[in-house]
């Protein structure tokens, strides 16, 4: 697969102030652009755009493709789920949404320590392999927002997750809160592939301060500041996957005009990403690595409203 994936939590809408009313029209051809392009990866989860992007999911996708013209990813909701029963229920309502028939990865969403903690108890590691074992899923991992060292003890006590979902970015590489280097370290130390999210930290790092903006502009004047952040995360070398949330035609024909023959960064470029890393993070007053994790709540990605999802 080509390693850029369309993470379907930031879709484009027809009215900014529903998260539910998805623009259709520019969505179906922002999909029948990207699939032609080469590229096959769409990322949906359970609360995104309040349950609306795995509705959209069957409309784009399943009702207009053949199975195998693209891969899908789907998550199972840790921070409103309770039991076994809800894990079957909730897993039932996605296959029926998206049309899907079977999802290629399929993630424990948003695990940390507390989460872990819980979940495992409850047997939901177990549950996922045996999704895989039924052939309703290809792959099971989980997405992550805790230390390195939460993310070792879970890999080592449960190695036959097949891959791991990481905020990985420029910026955070070298954070001490985030740990994006640590946690992708612990997982090549586990052999396991990793799936980045965040790479242009919702956003922030495709408007750079001036003085970092104009240090990468002069470096590559064709090329956007977004660009600079998923090639960052692409050129790891066990990433084999980076998520974006395109939210229009135009951040589409971005993305895929440098993925689509991707070239991984020179030793040069890195060192111009680390200096503006380093502007980057002298210039703001609190380093947007110290804000808190917000646990799923990300723009665009509200919870599905309902007793098990108060959020």
């Amino acid at each position: 697969m080509k390693k850029l994936g369309f993470g379907l939590m930031r879709l484009p809408l027809t009215d900014p102030e529903d998260p539910k009313s998805i623009d259709e029209k520019q969505l179906w051809e922002m999909a029948d652009r990207f699939l032609a392009e080469g590229f096959t990866y769409f990322d949906t989860a359970y609360p995104y755009h309040q349950g609306s992007s795995e509705l959209a999911v069957k409309k784009m996708l399943a009702e207009r493709y053949p199975r195998e013209a693209y891969v899908l990813a789907d998550k199972l909701p840790l921070y409103c789920t309770n039991s076994l029963e809800d894990y079957e229920r909730v897993f039932a309502e996605q296959l029926e949404k998206t049309g899907a028939g079977y999802f290629d990865y399929y993630l424990l969403h948003a695990m940390d320590q507390e989460r872990y903690e819980k979940h495992g108890a409850l047997g939901a590691f177990a549950f996922v392999q045996r999704l895989k074992q039924e052939g309703k899923i290809r792959n099971a991992g989980f997405s992550f927002h805790d230390t390195a060292e939460v993310l070792d003890r879970i890999l080592s006590e449960h190695p036959e997750m097949d891959f791991v979902q990481l905020q990985i970015n420029y910026l955070d590489w070298d954070s001490q809160e985030v740990q994006s280097r640590k946690c992708y370290e612990t997982a090549v130390k586990h052999g396991k592939k990793v799936i980045v999210m965040e790479p242009v930290k919702g956003g922030y790092l495709a408007s750079l301060p001036e003085k970092a903006a104009a240090l990468l502009q002069e470096a590559a004047p064709e090329q956007s500041l977004a660009a600079w952040a998923v090639r960052f995360a692409a050129s790891l070398p066990n990433v084999m996957m980076v998520l974006s949330g395109m939210s229009d035609l135009q951040q589409m024909a971005d993305n895929t005009s440098y993925m689509k023959e991707f070239k991984p960064l020179s030793e040069k470029e890195q060192k111009l990403l680390r200096e503006a890393a380093r502007i980057t993070d002298e210039s703001i007053a609190i380093p947007l690595y110290r804000l808190p994790v917000l646990r799923g709540r990300l723009p665009g990605a509200h919870c599905h409203p309902g007793p098990l999802c108060p959020l």
